[in-house]
């Protein structure tokens, strides 16, 4: 996923051991697939690199030379050890060659190879720290043991990258740069949660808000290779990358519960990006957008969830298939038949959890290890994939934190029945009294019904008995609107065959 302008530990570290701060045409010949398991390209594109990745002779001859032999131009030519690079490109670039043993020279390579893809920024971190040598039988594991996997590692770190999220946050401007901001900010959480120590990564949804009031209204009309951008365009974008395609849409799922579920994929090839659900933030609107590629105002019932199936199925069809090819299912038994290659799959355990913990994040921490321990997703996944699926995992939207303020009762108020995050006024309610007394925000219309008026909790609030911890949704939180959009495709995972 793009993350332009976003630092991380281990991305500054490739830069500077690749040579780029003095270098302006670089080679980077990858051995490791280290690409696919970072984002450390990030760090050149903000250093002004333009990148680029080899494909063949004749394509860079036609497309880069120019830039290669542009003084100005700083380049960064990614290839693997089997591409051939004729010698009068080659001379013109410095090569580094990329792997884990010239990362960490100190460390047993295999083993650092093996480790779960989101704990490469902290074994960095220490690695950073301390100049033993560790390549003894046994000692890299001690080293991870005592060293990296330890509160006393993990808490300046994330403390270090929450402050250089802010940071970003104060400049962010476009959905990428948030796509990227809530990646970290679940991963921050998820550290304090799994280490035991205190992390308010909160602030961050005060300029979060700023941009989606601004902007939100305007991403529907959005185009990226990566991700369909909101929801509500997921299955026009699915039907355009795969012809044969299943979405597994977990049912509340955050980037902080992805963060902990997805360390269950290790090994499996995946293309991480994001989507920015419909907000209010609420099943009956979101999910439906997701699976009918419909908005909230197009929706026939946006409140209710009857139709849900009914959305679905029109959308295959005016998508162009069959209906023998479609399928609607639920839970991780789903089994679709041989004809099927238009198919959703709708999960809830992660929103029956947000309902159902009773100590906030640290709850839904547990509950999410505890799924990922038992690996149903994963095995969902590996058998659609090898039944020739390409698999789409995301959610209808997120949750987040809450401290409750009060229940909401009154003439005129409509709220999602399990949503304590929003209320739906009629024209005839008193708005501004639920605003002066709850401190809501009113939410403008976009993309919905123009006939209501809405109003969302602050950050951290929700319509909940006062002082109650909850997880909750329907706001506009980080949390709640920027939910993962998870890229598995059959022909890259061909192994599990």
């Amino acid at each position: 996923m793009p993350a332009e302008g976003v630092s991380c530990v281990l991305a500054d570290y490739i830069f500077e051991q690749s040579g780029a701060p003095w270098q302006r045409k670089l080679l980077l010949i990858d051995e490791d697939g280290i690409e696919q398991r970072t984002s450390y390209l990030s760090c050149f594109a903000a250093h002004g690199f333009r990148i680029v990745h080899y494909k063949d002779d004749l394509s860079f001859r036609l497309q880069h030379f120019r830039q290669l032999e542009d003084a100005e131009t700083r380049l960064a030519v990614i290839a693997t050890p089997s591409d051939y690079i004729p010698f009068d490109i080659y001379k013109r670039l410095y090569e580094y060659r990329l792997s884990w043993e010239s990362l960490f020279p100190r460390l047993q390579a295999s083993v650092i190879a093996s480790e779960s893809d989101d704990d490469l920024e902290l074994i960095c971190a220490a690695y950073q720290k301390t100049h033993g040598m560790f390549h003894e039988p046994g000692a890299t594991g001690q080293f991870l043991r005592e060293q990296v996997y330890v509160r006393e590692n993990a808490e300046p770190f994330a403390k270090s990258s929450l402050e250089q999220a802010l940071q970003q946050a104060r400049t962010a401007k476009t959905y990428r740069d948030w796509f990227r901001i809530a990646e970290q900010k679940a991963k921050l959480d998820v550290l304090a949660c799994r280490y035991g120590f205190e992390l308010d990564t909160s602030e961050l949804n005060r300029f979060f808000q700023a941009y989606v009031l601004e902007s939100y209204g305007t991403l529907y009309q959005e185009n990226d290779r990566e991700t369909p951008v909101i929801v509500s365009r997921a299955m026009e974008y699915m039907s355009e990358n795969s012809q044969k395609f299943a979405i597994i849409v977990m049912d509340g799922m955050s980037a902080f519960d992805w963060a902990i579920l997805s360390r269950s994929f290790h090994g499996v090839h995946l293309h991480r990006s994001a989507a920015v659900a419909m907000i209010p933030t609420i099943t009956s609107v979101s999910r439906q957008c997701l699976l009918s590629n419909k908005n909230p105002d197009k929706l026939e019932h946006p409140w209710k969830q009857d139709l849900e199936k009914k959305e679905f199925v029109d959308c295959a069809r005016e998508l162009g298939y069959a209906d023998a090819q479609i399928a609607y299912l639920r839970g991780y038994d789903a089994d679709p038949g041989g004809l099927i290659s238009c198919l959703a799959v709708i999960i809830m355990d992660c929103d029956d959890a947000v309902h159902a913990v009773l100590h906030g994040r640290k709850s839904m921490f547990q509950e999410m290890t505890e799924q990922a321990s038992a690996g149903r997703l994963l095995q969902l996944t590996e058998r659609l994939l090898k039944k020739g699926f390409d698999v789409y995992i995301s959610a209808d939207h997120g949750n987040t934190e809450c401290r409750g303020i009060g229940r909401v009762t009154g003439s005129g108020v409509e709220t999602e029945t399990r949503s304590h995050r929003m209320v739906v006024l009629k024209d005839f309610a008193n708005k501004q009294a639920y605003q002066e007394k709850y401190h809501l925000l009113e939410f403008p219309a976009a993309y919905l019904p123009k006939e209501n008026q809405y109003l969302l909790c602050k950050a951290g609030e929700s319509l909940d008995l006062r002082g109650e911890l909850v997880m909750s949704h329907g706001g506009m939180a980080i949390d709640e609107v920027i939910v993962p959009f998870i890229t598995i495709k059959a022909k890259e995972n061909l192994w599990l065959k």
